[in-house]
C-alpha cells in the first residue's frame, strides 16, 4: 500500500506518486484567499502572509501554513506569488526578506514600466521574476469552466517550469520574455472593458427615462456588443499592413455625417454625452485629415501623438 503526504498525489492510472509544488502566497484580499483556496484544493502546500492576520484563519482551517511574517512566508518555499494591493506594498512585505534563490511570480496589478523596474530589483536581490496579469474576477478562480486566465511575462524557462502550478486556480497565457507584457496586455483589454463599458452606460442613459424596461433592453445590447466584437480583426489587420482603406464597410465619412443626431438624441434625451464625445471629436479630426475612405483605424494614431 502506497501513502502519501499533503505533498504528494496518488496517479490512479500509473501507481506513481506525483509530487505537488509547495509554494507562498503573500496577500489573501478577495483574489489572494481565491487562489489560495485553489492550490490547498489541488493538493499543494501552502504558506500564507497577509499583513491583516485574521484573514488567513479560514485558510489555515483549511490546511495552509501561516507565517508569522512576510520574510518568514518566503523563506519557506522557492516559489513564492504575491498578490498585494498595489507596487508599494511589494515594498514594504518584502523588506526584511531573503529572495536569494526564490522565484518571484508577482500577481499585483501593476505598469509595464514597474514590471521592468520590479523585474531588474528582484534580480538584483538573487531571485528570478515572472510578472502577471489577472484576467479574471475572484468567483472565476477555481473553475475552468469560468474562462479566467492569467497573463505571464518574463522568462521562458521560468513560466515553463511552473506552468503547471500556475495553471491550477486559472488558465495561463504566456505573451513573451519582456516583463512588461504581461501587465501591457491587462491594462490594454481592461482598457477596452472600460469602454465598452462607457458605450453601454450611454445607451442605458438614453432609455432611462422611457417606457423601455432595461431588462428588455439589454440582451438587445449584449448581442449587438457582440455582433460588433470581430472588427477588432480588421484594425488589427489594418495596424498591421499600414492600409486603413482595405475591408472597409463603413467609410469614415459617412460615420461622421452621423455625429450629429446622436449627439441631438443625447441633448434631446436630456443625458450629458461625455462618454462619447471624445471619440467622436477624434473621428472628425481623422476626417479633416483625409482619412474620408478610411474605417475608424486611424484614430489609433491619433492616440498615439
Amino acid at each position: 500500500m502506497i501513502t502519501s503526504d499533503p505533498g504528494t498525489s496518488l496517479d490512479s492510472m500509473t501507481h506513481t506518486v506525483v509530487k505537488k509544488t509547495s509554494l507562498t502566497l503573500l496577500g489573501l484580499g478577495a483574489m489572494g484567499t481565491a487562489l489560495a483556496r485553489a492550490w490547498l484544493a489541488a493538493g499543494h502546500p501552502l504558506t500564507v502572509w497577509n499583513r491583516t492576520p485574521a484573514r488567513a484563519a479560514a485558510l489555515a482551517d483549511a490546511g495552509a501554513r501561516v507565517a508569522d511574517s512576510a520574510a518568514d512566508a518566503v523563506a519557506a518555499n522557492g516559489l513564492v506569488v504575491l498578490c498585494l494591493l498595489d507596487d508599494a506594498s511589494l515594498d514594504q512585505a518584502l523588506a526584511g526578506a531573503d529572495l536569494t534563490g526564490k522565484d518571484l511570480v508577482n500577481l499585483t496589478t501593476c505598469t509595464p514600466a514597474e514590471a521592468r523596474a520590479r523585474a531588474a530589483w528582484a534580480e538584483g536581490r538573487g531571485a528570478r521574476y515572472l510578472d502577471g496579469g489577472i484576467m479574471a474576477v475572484p468567483p472565476m478562480i477555481g473553475r475552468p469552466q469560468a474562462g479566467g486566465y492569467v497573463f505571464y511575462s518574463g522568462p521562458r524557462a521560468v513560466f515553463e517550469e511552473h506552468r503547471h502550478t500556475l495553471g491550477v486556480p486559472a488558465g495561463t497565457t504566456y505573451v513573451g520574455e519582456d516583463t512588461g507584457f504581461a501587465a501591457l496586455h491587462d491594462v490594454a483589454l481592461l482598457s477596452a472593458m472600460y469602454g465598452m463599458f462607457a458605450g453601454a452606460a450611454h445607451a442605458f442613459a438614453l432609455i432611462r427615462e422611457e417606457d423601455i424596461d432595461p431588462t428588455v433592453f439589454a440582451p438587445l445590447l449584449a448581442d449587438w456588443l457582440v455582433a460588433m466584437a470581430p472588427s477588432v480583426h480588421l484594425t488589427a489587420a489594418q495596424l498591421s499592413g499600414g492600409d486603413y482603406t482595405k475591408g472597409v464597410v463603413s467609410r469614415l465619412a459617412m460615420q461622421v455625417a452621423g455625429v450629429p443626431t446622436f449627439l441631438r438624441t443625447a441633448e434631446q434625451q436630456g443625458v450629458d454625452p461625455q462618454l462619447i464625445a471624445p471619440y467622436f471629436a477624434l473621428m472628425r479630426r481623422r476626417l479633416a485629415e483625409g482619412g474620408e475612405d478610411e474605417d475608424l483605424t486611424g484614430v489609433v494614431d491619433l492616440l498615439r501623438r
